[in-house]
């Protein structure tokens, strides 16, 4: 099953890449999806898939909230923080977390850390209380 969801996102990729879903683009894309070479990782469950989905399904309309929100309200202040990436992530899903963070137009993955951080710049209306500059450049070296 997570064969097919690999494939399923590496299609999917190729058709925001190229923007062109006709016949002979979707047979192009799918032998390259195909012939791609998979990583050796343990297998993610469906239900990891199937929650990460729902979440891109449901930041959606948190993207069009967040975009007029800043046209009404202008955020001015910026934070870099690290966050930890979750537990036992495969590579599709950490880049389906990364593709999840920096859809919304408040968040930008700035960086992400083999040892398991990502650095996210984030928008806000208000300063910020605490300051992870000195942690986001700590890991940045």
């Amino acid at each position: 099953m997570n064969r097919y969801l690999d494939v399923l996102l590496r299609l999917s990729i190729w058709f925001l890449l190229t923007a062109d879903i006709s016949l002979a683009n979707s047979l192009i894309g799918l032998c390259i999806a195909l012939l791609l070479p998979r990583s050796v990782t343990r297998p993610s469950a469906l239900k990891e898939w199937v929650r990460i989905i729902w979440k891109i399904i449901i930041a959606i309309p948190q993207a069009y909230i967040e975009a007029i929100e800043m046209m009404i309200r202008p955020h001015y202040y910026e934070e870099v923080v690290v966050e930890k990436v979750k537990p036992n992530r495969t590579p599709g899903l950490i880049f389906l977390d990364i593709f999840l963070i920096t859809f919304t137009p408040k968040t930008i993955v700035l960086n992400y850390h083999k040892d398991g951080w990502y650095a996210v710049h984030y928008c806000t209306r208000k300063m910020s209380r605490s300051n992870n500059s000195d942690r986001v450049n700590a890991l940045a070296k």
